[in-house]
């Protein structure tokens, strides 16, 4: 059997805002920007640059009850995990870009992270492993 995920979708107050996050921000890469009528939705999908396979699917809330997640969707821990091949390359960058980092960078056994916030609020770590995980 040969699985992976795909996509993660991550609940967004409103596709362009957090297409410009993800990408003039973070550096992700525009991966899809579709409309669809039938829905009245769009499919927007984002990916970090390089060759990892798993996006992000900016799904913008459709009720109110969705709204409550926007930023939280991970009841306040870390949500998701930035892996990166230069940590103070992405870093360094990350900060120029104005993201807001609320960990500074720390050592650990597994290698070295610090923790961000989305435009949102949800919690993400950079993380370069170095411990030989893959």
């Amino acid at each position: 059997m040969n699985q992976q995920l795909a996509l993660i979708a991550i609940v967004v107050r409103d596709y362009d805002e957090a297409i410009d996050f993800y990408v003039n921000k973070l550096g992700f890469v525009l991966v899809e920007d579709t409309y669809q009528p039938e829905q009245d939705k769009r499919w927007v999908v984002v990916k970090p640059a390089g060759d990892g396979g798993t996006s992000l699917l900016l799904a913008r809330a459709a009720n109110a009850h969705q709204e409550e997640y926007i930023g939280d969707q991970a009841g306040g821990r870390v949500f998701l995990f930035l892996r990166t091949d230069d940590f103070w390359r992405d870093y360094n960058s990350l900060l120029g870009r104005g993201v807001e980092f609320v960990r500074e960078p720390k050592k650990a056994d597994y290698g070295i992270v610090a923790g961000f916030r989305d435009l949102y609020g949800n919690l993400w770590d950079l993380v370069e492993f170095t411990d030989g995980r893959p």
